[in-house]
């Protein structure tokens, strides 16, 4: 197997905790001086980081972002819950943005059961899957961030900055104690801001996970939205 067909499986085990080239090597399969070198490949990719023989995931530091694959991933069943309790804000006819965020990816079946719906996204992923399953879908298009397969910069606000919706959803890394949510992507939050400021009703989906945390980036506080949905 190849560094290429191995770097989904670091990345996941390292998306849990530090793990030593020892415990690499045992849960991979693998000998100690394959895992030394696949750790020089990753870490001129800028995917991690080791000391003294523990490896941990760079992903973790301000400048980067979870892959989306793992992200997916996190907290699958809070994620279910928060789309169910947020499809209850949702009625016939709206037009709904949704951010790129995996939260907001698993309100996409939800949305099969209400009539003329149009979902307006920044997410590739949330944009082939909404159509392919049936819903009504506008995607910005722009430059792709391929972490999060989400679409950013200058034409994605342009584009986006051109509609209003009834109601929009979006995620984020972290919510203050004192109600500051926060992202670590610059770019994804200036998305985010034109969602918010262009429909009539904004939620933050937030799992529990998130809370008492603060990231590089501030997105707004909770007493600029309408509401927060957590499956707390």
């Amino acid at each position: 197997m190849s560094i290429f067909n191995r770097e989904e499986k670091y990345l996941r085990l390292l998306s849990e905790r530090e793990y030593s080239v020892k415990e690499l090597s045992e849960k991979l399969f693998i000998s100690e001086p394959t895992v030394r070198r696949d750790i020089i490949s990753l870490k001129k990719k800028d995917l991690i980081t080791s000391h003294r023989g523990i490896v941990s995931l760079k992903s973790k530091y301000a400048d980067q972002r979870i892959p989306l694959f793992i992200r997916n991933e996190e907290y699958n069943d809070a994620k279910k819950e928060i789309a169910i309790k947020a499809a209850l804000y949702i009625k016939d006819g709206d037009v709904i943005m949704l951010d790129a965020s995996t939260t907001a990816y698993h309100l996409l079946p939800h949305l099969t059961t209400f009539k003329n719906i149009l979902v307006i996204t920044n997410g590739a992923k949330t944009a082939i899957d909404a159509a392919a399953m049936g819903i009504k879908t506008i995607c910005t298009g722009g430059e792709m961030l391929l972490e999060s397969f989400s679409y950013i910069g200058t034409d994605a606000e342009n584009i986006l900055s051109r509609y209003n919706a009834d109601i929009a959803f979006f995620s984020c890394r972290g919510l203050s104690e004192d109600g500051i949510i926060t992202d670590n992507s610059i770019p994804e939050n200036s998305i985010r801001r034109i969602m918010i400021k262009n429909s009539k009703k904004s939620y933050l989906l937030c799992d529990k996970s998130k809370f008492g945390k603060k990231y590089l980036n501030t997105l707004c506080r909770k007493d600029d939205i309408d509401g927060i949905i957590s499956d707390n």
